[in-house]
């Protein structure tokens, strides 16, 4: 068996896959593909002045620019986190759902309202 390669994500990357991440863990913005390990994410958040809620979270908008840049939409296809029909929906593959990028517990904090 070959060993995996290894899959690297730059900081704008990392910060747009653990929000699609966060995003496939809450039913309000994401569905399960029947007969699949994949999830659709149904609805992106949009940014209240400086911040957007992402499932039970706030973040930084600035953190989440990567949601309106195509371009690392293409590179999360091309490693094989996202589907690469990413334009008529987002979906985000097992191996992007398991994909751990180090910033799961760092940029967001749980909204107070």
């Amino acid at each position: 068996m070959a060993p995996q390669k290894k899959i690297k994500l730059n900081p704008l990357q990392s910060k747009t896959l653990v929000l699609l991440q966060v995003l496939a863990k809450d039913p309000n913005s994401s569905m399960p593909i029947e007969g699949s390990e994949d999830v659709r994410i149904t609805s992106l958040p949009h940014a209240h002045g400086n911040h957007m809620h992402v499932g039970p979270y706030v973040i930084s908008s600035k953190d989440a620019t990567g949601l309106d840049n195509p371009a690392v939409f293409v590179a999360l296809a091309r490693k094989g986190l996202i589907q690469e029909s990413y334009e008529n929906g987002i979906v985000i593959t097992a191996e992007g759902l398991a994909f751990s990028t180090g910033l799961e517990d760092k940029f967001m904090s749980v909204s107070d309202h």
